[in-house]
């Protein structure tokens, strides 16, 4: 490894767009990023694939400049080395058992036939497939073929780690083992990127984040952070009890909320400036109504609404 590689950023992008003719795909993004797992968050459409597929050398940039560990992959393919990649619509050979198609595709990186065999065993294990890696890919579930893409991607130890849209359609246990496998890479010092459009698969992942909407960089940093700045915003809690009257006349003389609706039969909804301060509230007031409460929810808690936030934010600022 040269001195330009220890000293540089895994990724780093200055001033790069990329439009396709009259539409954008990204615009005017810089950033940079080094170790441990970032999320890339934005609605459909919103820039993440594009910037993947520019990182991945698949897009050439309309402008701007794009360094993997301080090269410029457009000069040296040198990068691609150090990196695993996994799209959100790759397709596998469906007759093979994992155990074959990694090992396959681990021998295309130089390895012999045992040092193939042994690390896919390794990265299967990690994945959670160990158990089940003579068995044909054709016949794993939705769950099971995102780990076997996640385990190719690091069958050669990449030092960046793309993931684009990983949870995408896998039912619950699934998603959980994935997030145990994202979070384990970014505990060993790897530098991991994972997009998605659910900003709660993202929270459950990492706090660190970069929010894109419409090929624009509308944020980066710490989610808890960025969240404290939108506790000025109004917010809405919903609940479903028995006799929301009664519940409302509890919570108007509480600190933290300054109103009530009653959407629906059986439903309050409270409003508040201060959403932390109103859930530190919450429970006292609930134990005291004697009420029985089917749920709670936060309608305003996801990423369209923080996005509404965020632009009301740069708008009004």
């Amino acid at each position: 490894m040269n001195e330009v590689n220890t000293k540089s950023p895994a990724v780093m992008l200055d001033h790069v767009s990329k439009w396709y003719g009259e539409v954008i795909g990204i615009n005017d993004i810089s950033l940079a990023i080094e170790g441990g797992v970032t999320g890339i968050l934005g609605s459909n459409g919103a820039g993440k694939s594009t910037l993947f597929k520019i990182l991945m050398g698949r897009l050439k940039p309309s402008q701007g400049t794009v360094r993997l560990f301080g090269i410029d992959p457009w000069k040296s393919t040198t990068p691609y080395r150090r990196i695993g990649y996994v799209s959100e619509s790759e397709k596998m050979y469906d007759w093979m058992t994992s155990l074959d198609f990694i090992s396959t595709l681990a021998r295309l990186h130089g390895m012999s036939r045992e040092e193939a065999v042994e690390r896919s065993r390794h990265v299967l294990n990690f994945v959670g497939l160990g158990d089940v890696h003579h068995k044909e890919i054709g016949k794993y579930s939705k769950g099971m073929r995102q780990r076997v893409k996640i385990a190719h991607a690091l069958v050669h130890n990449p030092d960046l780690i793309i993931l684009d849209e990983p949870l995408h359609g896998c039912d619950p246990l699934a998603r959980t083992s994935i997030m145990n496998v994202i979070r384990e890479l970014g505990i060993q010092g790897k530098t991991v990127l994972v997009s998605s459009h659910i900003l709660e698969e993202i929270e459950r992942i990492t706090e660190q984040i970069v929010i894109l909407h419409n090929g624009k960089l509308l944020a980066i940093g710490n989610l808890h952070a960025i969240r404290d700045l939108l506790d000025q915003h109004p917010h809405r809690i919903l609940i479903n009890c028995e006799n929301p009257r009664d519940l409302a006349a509890l919570f108007i003389s509480s600190e933290p909320i300054y109103g009530v609706r009653f959407p629906d039969e059986g439903q309050l909804e409270i409003h508040t400036n201060n959403l932390s301060a109103a859930h530190d509230v919450l429970p006292s007031i609930i134990v005291k109504s004697n009420q029985k409460i089917t749920s709670i929810e936060n309608p305003d808690d996801n990423l369209n609404s923080l996005i509404g936030y965020l632009i009301g934010g740069i708008n009004h600022g």
